[in-house]
């Protein structure tokens, strides 16, 4: 593809989602999580691990801007961290999904026939177990960490993300710039990245944008459940976990990390309706 006209397209994409309000406040919410994330230990207070127990549970002051934990832990400085480790997750497991679909969806979109029916009734099996299900299952037996939780959500989210590449590269491999770059013994892999990947991968954007958030949640719920970050590592789903027994009388344990969860994850949403609305071309006024 010429790249004065992949340039018009980002700056076309980009025009189009500025309009809409909410993907940019959906991506000004992810550019902030990703640079505190980034520079949490610029950022934090304390580290996430330092103790104080003669300061548990202490209330908010201009020393604990969110007080203290049961182990005197700051609350602030561990929500700080704790991004750091949840941004981690969503984009580890995205990324490496969305690149185990790109690679399977692409050979069996290409190729068809028997190579596309062999591979895509493997991924229906796959498809058959439900997803948080399988991220159980493969973390069990992988072992509680955070890497492995990674790995197991990625293994889940691979299914799906070659199913849409595999559509969309269908309705690609047929038009006249493939079958001209077929025409001069082009190879393969020339071929699926140079012509069709480009041309079908948009709603592969707008689905990974949007399956962050989701992964940022199975991450949090696996570390909720003591498959995920370990002890005291701080992430947001293993201090809900650790706030959950006190939730009568120290409730804020519970709602800071679960305010944090909630709002990245709508943030990751309505930056991906945004971009999905942005790269339609029906849809552009």
């Amino acid at each position: 593809m010429n790249k004065k006209v992949y340039r018009s397209r980002l700056g076309e994409t980009w025009h189009q989602l500025k309009k809409n309000k909410f993907a940019v406040v959906g991506l000004v919410v992810v550019l902030v999580v990703f640079l505190v994330a980034v520079f949490a230990p610029l950022l934090a207070p304390y580290s996430y691990d330092q103790q104080d127990l003669v300061n548990a549970y202490a209330k908010p002051s201009s020393e604990h801007l969110l007080g203290t934990d049961k182990f005197g832990r700051d609350v602030f400085s561990r929500l700080i961290w704790g991004s750091r480790k949840s941004m981690e997750m969503g984009l580890g497991c995205v990324a490496f999904g969305t690149l185990a679909g790109l690679i399977i969806g692409s050979i069996a979109g290409y190729f068809g026939g028997r190579t596309d029916n062999i591979i895509m009734r493997i991924m229906d099996v796959f498809s058959c177990v439900p997803m948080m299900l399988m991220c159980v299952v493969i973390a069990a037996i992988l072992g509680p960490s955070t890497r492995n939780a990674i790995i197991a959500i990625a293994v889940s989210t691979t299914p799906s993300a070659a199913r849409l590449i595999r559509a969309n590269i269908l309705t690609v491999r047929g038009k006249e710039f493939v079958e001209a770059a077929r025409a001069i013994d082009a190879k393969a892999p020339h071929i699926i990245v140079k012509h069709i990947l480009p041309n079908a991968i948009a709603p592969t954007i707008v689905s990974t944008t949007m399956n962050i958030g989701n992964s940022i949640i199975s991450g949090a719920t696996l570390s909720f459940i003591g498959l995920g970050a370990q002890p005291p590592i701080a992430e947001w789903g293993a201090m809900l976990s650790e706030g959950r027994n006190l939730m009568r009388d120290h409730m804020d344990l519970m709602i800071y990390p679960g305010l944090c969860i909630m709002i990245t994850v709508l943030a990751f949403n309505l930056l991906g309706d945004g971009l999905r609305d942005a790269m339609d071309p029906r849809l552009r006024n």
